[in-house]
């Protein structure tokens, strides 16, 4: 099934995430992928694990039955996302601690998350795809 994507960065991350919440009780599965933003000198992620992590991610998703729904939420750059007070790592919803964190989103909180050495690993995307 295709996958409904929604992109956000901190500033816009309140506005895009009620979107994606008033959305949520349409889709069979939702996720919120907490990831690095690209490097404008590169254009690539500035984040290896990322990198490693996002097509692995993106193919597992797409391969779900029925809708599901993907905000992407970008930290920043590295200086940016190293700040101990950065919003997300302080957030009590989400208490992110490295990118990617892969989030399984119902009824309003976390169901589920797979964290920045274990985002890549298919077997634990798909238990976090079929919400075992």
């Amino acid at each position: 099934m295709p996958v409904k994507v929604l992109d956000a960065t901190v500033s816009s991350f309140d506005s895009v995430f009620e979107k994606f919440k008033e959305e949520s009780p349409n889709n069979k599965a939702n996720f919120i992928l907490f990831l690095a933003d690209n490097d404008p000198s590169t254009s690539l992620s500035w984040c290896p694990d990322c990198v490693r992590a996002e097509p692995v991610i993106y193919k597992k998703l797409e391969a779900a039955p029925g809708d599901v729904a993907l905000l992407r939420a970008y930290v920043g750059d590295r200086p940016t996302w190293r700040t101990p007070q950065h919003p997300w790592r302080v957030d009590s919803r989400f208490k992110i601690t490295g990118v990617p964190t892969l989030v399984r989103w119902e009824n309003d909180a976390v169901k589920g998350r797979l964290e920045d050495y274990e985002a890549h690993v298919e077997k634990k995307i798909d238990t976090l795809v079929s919400g075992n």
